[in-house]
C-alpha cells in the first residue's frame, strides 16, 4: 500500500485510523530497495525501527505533531547506535546518543530510517564525492543530485521519507534541494543544534530541512529549533520584524543583470525572470542591488582561511589518514596548511568591512531573491571538472551563513528536459518566519492558499485556540485583546473532539475534550489568535481548573496550543458537541 508522504497527510491518515506507523515504514524500506540512487550509507534494520514505533504505542497522534512520521538523516549527524561515517568509512564511529535536532524529532514522534549518503566530510555541493557512490538525481539519474546533502534531498525526492535533515555550510540544504524540486530551509545560524554534528566550518555551519512543501518545512522548524547549551554557536530564536511574507507589499532585490549568471543556461535564466513576475503579482516591488560585495563574501569562503577550520574539523584524522579520503576532498583542506593566523584575522577584517556594506542594502529590501544554482550538471560533466564546477553551483549559496543570513530554496519550475529549476528567499538572522511566508505564497501563487499559515514557530510569537467565552465579542475576549493579541483565523478542531457545558459555573464554561481513538467526535468551532511570547504565561496563569491549555489539531491537520478539559470534569456535564461550537449552543439558550 502506497501512503501520500506529506506530514499532513500522514497525520490525518493515522488520525482516522486510516492507516498504522509500521505499514508506513515497511512501504518505506520496500520503497528504498536495493538503493538505486546511492542516497543511502546505513538503513535501519527493521527491527530497529520498530523499537522506535512501539515507543509510540500508547500514545496519541494528535498529541505529537510528528507522530509517525519517517525522516532520514545525513550521515554527518549522529543517530544512537548507527555508525556516522561523514562519508569516510575509515572515519567511522558508532553513536552513543542522538544529535540533539535528532533527539528532539523523535521526541516528537518522527521514525528515523536511517543515514544518507554525503559529499565526503560535507565538502562540495554536487553529491559525487563520495565512496558509497555518486548520489543520482531523482528526476534524471545521468546528473547531479547536487550535495553535499545529497542522499537527504534524493530520499524526500523518490517519497521514500517525509522529510530529511542536512547540513548546510556554502549551500548544501539548497542546491540539493533546487535540483530534486523540494524546499529546502537554512535556518538562521544557531536555530537547530549542531551538538552531535561532524564539523565542516564549525563557525558556520547549520542544520537543514528538506521537505515536500512549505508547510512540512514549517512543522519540522517548529520542533526542531531550540536553544541548546551544549552547542556552543546555539542561539535562541528571537522575534523577526516585519513580516514582509504576509505583507501586501514587499520589497525584494535581484542582483543587477550583468551580475547574473547561468553559464549559459538560457531556460534557467528565463525561470527566473518568471519567479521575479510571480513576486511582483504577489505584491512584490523588484529593486536591483549591487550583487559584488555577496559575491565577495562568498569567494572568502574558499579563498580565505575558513578551509583551515574544515581542516581544524577533522585534524587528526586528516594528519593521520590522508590517503582515506576522497582525493578532491583532500586537495580541498589540504589547501588550509597555506594560511598564517595573520591571514586569518586579515579576512575576519575583510568580511565585517563586507558585511558593513551588504548592511547597507537591506535598507531599500525586505529580501533578497536569487536563483539557487545558476544550472545543473550531468555526473560525467562534474567528474571532469569537479572544483571548477562546483564552484559554480556555489555562485548564489557561498555568502549567507558568512553574512549570517536566513534563506529556503523552493521550486520554481521546469526546464524543457525536464529538469527542476529553483530559487532562494534571503534575508538577515531571524526572518525565517516571514521567509515561509513569503514562500508559500509564492508556491501557492495561482492556487488555492490554506485558511492558516502552515509554521508554528513564531519567533517570539505563540498562537491558541480558543473555543469558548474568549471567542470576539464573547465575555472573556478581553483577555486576549488587552495582551495585543490579534485573530489569525475562524476554523474548526479535527473530528475527534467533544464540547460539553460544565456544571456549577457561569454560562462561560465549556469543556473541550479529545476522544479516544475509534469513538466519535466532532469538529468543534475555534479561532487561532496569537499573541506576544512574553504574555502567553500571564494568560495561561488566570485559566481556572479544570480547563487548560494542551496541543490541540485543527481541521487542517496541524495542531496549535488551545483549551482543553480535564477528563474527570464532564463526567456529569452536558454533551453538546452536536451544536459544533459555542456560539451555538449559547444561541440555543436565548
Amino acid at each position: 500500500m502506497n501512503h501520500e508522504m506529506s506530514i499532513a497527510s500522514l497525520r490525518n491518515g493515522y488520525l482516522l485510523n486510516k492507516i498504522n506507523v509500521l505499514d508506513v515504514i515497511k512501504n518505506t524500506l520496500a520503497g528504498i530497495g536495493d538503493d538505486p540512487h546511492h542516497a543511502w550509507i546505513h538503513v535501519l534494520p527493521l527491527a530497529t525501527i520498530q523499537d522506535y514505533v512501539a515507543a509510540l504505542q500508547h500514545k496519541n497522534p494528535a498529541d505529537l505533531p510528528l507522530y509517525g512520521i519517517p525522516f532520514a538523516i545525513k550521515d554527518n549527524i549522529d543517530l544512537a547506535g548507527a555508525p556516522t561515517t561523514a562519508g569516510c568509512a575509515e572515519y567511522a564511529y558508532t553513536a552513543a546518543k542522538h544529535a540533539t535536532v535528532v533527539q528532539r524529532l523523535i521526541d516528537a514522534g518522527a521514525i528515523p530510517i536511517g543515514k544518507t549518503n554525503l559529499d565526503q566530510f560535507a565538502t562540495g555541493l554536487n553529491g559525487t564525492r563520495s565512496p558509497y557512490g555518486a548520489c543520482r538525481n531523482a528526476i534524471n539519474p545521468d546528473y547531479i543530485s547536487g550535495g553535499s546533502s545529497a542522499g537527504s534531498a534524493v530520499s524526500v525526492a523518490l517519497g521514500q521519507v517525509s522529510f530529511s535533515l542536512g547540513t548546510d555550510t556554502a549551500g548544501s540544504g539548497r542546491v540539493p534541494a533546487a535540483f530534486n524540486n523540494l524546499v529546502g530551509v537554512k535556518p538562521t545560524r544557531g536555530w537547530l543544534s549542531t551538538s552531535g554534528v561532524v564539523p565542516a566550518c564549525r563557525s558556520l555551519d547549520c542544520v537543514t530541512i528538506f521537505a515536500h512543501n512549505t508547510a512540512d518545512a514549517a512543522t519540522v522548524l517548529a520542533v526542531a529549533a531550540a536553544e541548546d547549551d551544549t552547542d556552543i554557536y546555539s542561539r535562541a530564536v528571537q522575534a523577526h520584524g516585519f513580516d514582509f511574507g504576509r505583507a501586501a507589499s514587499f520589497r525584494f532585490g535581484v542582483p543587477q543583470a550583468g551580475q547574473l549568471q547561468f553559464f549559459g543556461n538560457q531556460q534557467a535564466a528565463a525561470l527566473f525572470q518568471r519567479s521575479c513576475d510571480t513576486l511582483r503579482a504577489i505584491g512584490g516591488v523588484q529593486v536591483e542591488i549591487d550583487f559584488a560585495p555577496f559575491l565577495q563574501a562568498a569567494r572568502l569562503l574558499y579563498e580565505g582561511p575558513w578551509v583551515a577550520e574544515r581542516y581544524a574539523a577533522i585534524q587528526e584524522f586528516f594528519d593521520s589518514s590522508a590517503g582515506a579520503i576522497n582525493p578532491v576532498v583532500r586537495e580541498i583542506i589540504g589547501g588550509a596548511k597555506k594560511f598564517s593566523a595573520a591571514d586569518t584575522f586579515n579576512a575576519i577584517y575583510k568580511l565585517e568591512a563586507l558585511r558593513k556594506q551588504t548592511q547597507q542594502v537591506w535598507h531599500s529590501i525586505d529580501c533578497l531573491l536569487t536563483p539557487t544554482a545558476g544550472t545543473i550538471y550531468t555526473q560525467k560533466e562534474m567528474l571532469a571538472d569537479p572544483i571548477g564546477l562546483n564552484s559554480n553551483l556555489g555562485y548564489y549559496t557561498n555568502f549567507m551563513n558568512m553574512l549570517d543570513y536566513a534563506a529556503i530554496a523552493v521550486p520554481a519550475g521546469f526546464q524543457e528536459d525536464g529538469l527542476p529549476f529553483g530559487i532562494t528567499l534571503a534575508a538577515p538572522a531571524h526572518q525565517d518566519i516571514p521567509l515561509l511566508h513569503l514562500a508559500e505564497k509564492f508556491c501557492n501563487h495561482g492556487t488555492a492558499a490554506t485558511d492558516i499559515a502552515q509554521d508554528k514557530l513564531l519567533a517570539g510569537r505563540i498562537r491558541v485556540a480558543v473555543c469558548g467565552a474568549h471567542l470576539a465579542g464573547l465575555p472573556l475576549n478581553h483577555q486576549l485583546t488587552a495582551r495585543g493579541a490579534h485573530l489569525l483565523a475562524r476554523t474548526t478542531s479535527s473530528a475527534d473532539y467533544k464540547l460539553y457545558a460544565l456544571p456549577g459555573g457561569p454560562p462561560y464554561r465549556p469543556g473541550m475534550v479529545r476522544i479516544m481513538p475509534g469513538e466519535a467526535g466532532s469538529a468543534i468551532e475555534v479561532e487561532v489568535w496569537e499573541m506576544a511570547a512574553r504574555e502567553f504565561g500571564s494568560f495561561v496563569a488566570g485559566i481556572p481548573a479544570p480547563l487548560g491549555i494542551g496541543t490541540i489539531t485543527l481541521a487542517s491537520g496541524e495542531t496549535v496550543q488551545g483549551f482543553v478539559c480535564e477528563q474527570y470534569a464532564v463526567k456529569d456535564a452536558v454533551d453538546i458537541s452536536h451544536f459544533g461550537g459555542w456560539r451555538s449552543y449559547l444561541q440555543s439558550q436565548q
